[in-house]
């Protein structure tokens, strides 16, 4: 059991908070752009909001939805020995911030895909992973122009990275392992329609306008 149970309550609450702060609609609405949610594939993610064609808020959406994974993680990594927290409680505040961002509290339960914040996640576990996710996801966009697909690929490959990491890098555990695995899983869910719009030769690349109407 956790040292202080209530501590371990308190940090998945906020990490599930922070995780439903919907930063595709929050930076649209401040730099005064259409809701993402009304244009394009309307998944309020960063690659969405770059359809409205200003790179900037979608470079600003990518950062938050980031760090709204990153932090959360981190914090429990650096100071939850100190109050008898173990690997456990990181991968309860990975998922809980992960959760938030797919069903927001704050926007009707409706969040994103969690590409952007599971990258947060995965480097806030541990540096290494979340740049080996990151690069496999970098390397598929550049040659297929698909976001979908090169998040398709990285989440595939975000469990063994991670199993692969105990021989080179890192002390893998097994709550980390079911939390990283749990994410990919739900990653995959949330692409379904991507799935079969690629299948079909439907998908849109990445940088493509949104439609007028």
């Amino acid at each position: 059991m956790f040292a202080d149970s209530s501590v371990v309550v308190l940090l998945t609450l906020g990490a599930y908070l922070v995780g439903s702060l919907s930063f595709a609609v929050i930076v649209s609405r401040l730099m005064g752009l259409d809701d993402p949610r009304t244009y394009g594939s309307q998944n309020p993610g960063a690659t969405n909001v770059l359809r409205s064609g200003n790179k900037q808020a979608a470079v600003a959406t990518l950062l938050f939805d980031a760090l709204k994974g990153y932090f959360p993680v981190l914090l429990v990594k650096l100071y939850g020995p100190t109050f008898g927290l173990d690997d456990r409680a990181v991968a309860l505040v990975a998922i809980s911030a992960f959760i938030g961002h797919l069903w927001p509290v704050f926007f009707a339960f409706k969040g994103g895909k969690g590409v952007a914040t599971a990258a947060g996640i995965l480097f806030g576990v541990e540096p290494l992973l979340g740049a080996a996710v990151m690069g496999t996801w970098l390397i598929v966009a550049f040659f297929f122009r698909y976001s979908s697909l090169a998040a398709l690929a990285a989440s595939l490959f975000a469990p063994a990275y991670y199993l692969f990491g105990n021989q080179i890098a890192w002390q893998t555990s097994d709550a980390e392992l079911l939390a990283v695995a749990v994410m990919s899983a739900l990653l995959l869910m949330r692409h379904k329609d991507n799935i079969a719009r690629l299948v079909s030769g439907q998908e849109t690349k990445i940088g493509a306008k949104k439609d007028a109407s």
